[in-house]
């Protein structure tokens, strides 16, 4: 029996990871999408199974190694092989350098950096001897320059493009397709719609919506070889940058 292909989504919230769960799922893929807690991934897996698409849920910390590894060979031994990789976690979180607890930049490198890289590493060992795949990295502005009170985020995400980086230059002539995008502005969400009143309500499509940024995903998949992206930057178009 032919196994099902497989997209993985790390980091699969309410706005950009489920909306690429989503995407991907409309196109015959398995979407395996993971959160720390399963129970909260529940509406996106109802949406997905709505609209005739099939997704497996997991409760996994992506910052434990031993997790990591077992969810890969769960998803490879009883579900599919992993075609596509997303790693969507944010870690976005203000403090003053003075107020930047040890604790704080820690668990941010975590999210970030670390955990990044372990997923990342788990994919490239599935997909490196099939000769196929893509890994994709969601980046921020923080990726490619520090803001004031967000030492910790930057940190972590100049981190993930380093790797993004790396292994996209490792990978590539192996036909693994390693891509980093930039996601540069407001997404529409709950927390901006709440305390970003004045930007979400700048004008038609002023912030990101989550279902053009996926969209942006599947086009990066879809790339023929020739001319792969390793790079792309999303921002509305009222956008100052």
């Amino acid at each position: 029996m032919a196994k099902d292909k497989v997209c993985v989504v790390i980091g699969a919230g309410d706005a950009t990871g489920g909306a690429i769960a989503r995407r991907f799922a409309r196109e015959g893929y398995t979407a395996v999408v993971t959160r720390r807690n399963a129970d909260k991934l529940t509406p996106l897996v109802a949406t997905i199974t709505k609209e005739g698409g099939k997704v497996h849920p997991f409760g996994s910390d992506a910052r434990e190694e031993a997790q990591v590894v077992d969810l890969f060979q769960q998803i490879e031994t009883e579900i599919g092989q992993v075609e596509v990789f997303v790693f969507n976690i944010g870690g976005n979180v203000r403090f003053d350098i003075r107020d930047t607890t040890s604790r704080v930049y820690r668990k941010v490198w975590e999210m970030t950096a670390f955990a990044g890289f372990l997923t990342a590493r788990e994919a490239a060992k599935v997909m490196v001897p099939r000769g196929q795949g893509t890994i994709l990295f969601t980046g921020a502005t923080a990726s490619l320059r520090g803001g004031r009170g967000f030492s910790a985020f930057a940190g972590g995400k100049h981190a993930v493009r380093a790797l993004a980086q790396s292994m996209a230059r490792e990978l590539g002539p192996q036909n693994i397709h390693v891509a980093h995008v930039v996601i540069d502005g407001a997404i529409d969400t709950e927390w901006i719609r709440t305390n970003f009143p004045e930007r979400y309500n700048a004008g038609p499509d002023a912030v990101l919506n989550p279902d053009d940024i996926a969209e942006a995903y599947w086009q990066l998949h879809r790339q023929p070889r020739s001319a792969w992206t390793f790079e792309m930057d999303l921002r509305p178009w009222k956008e100052s940058w």
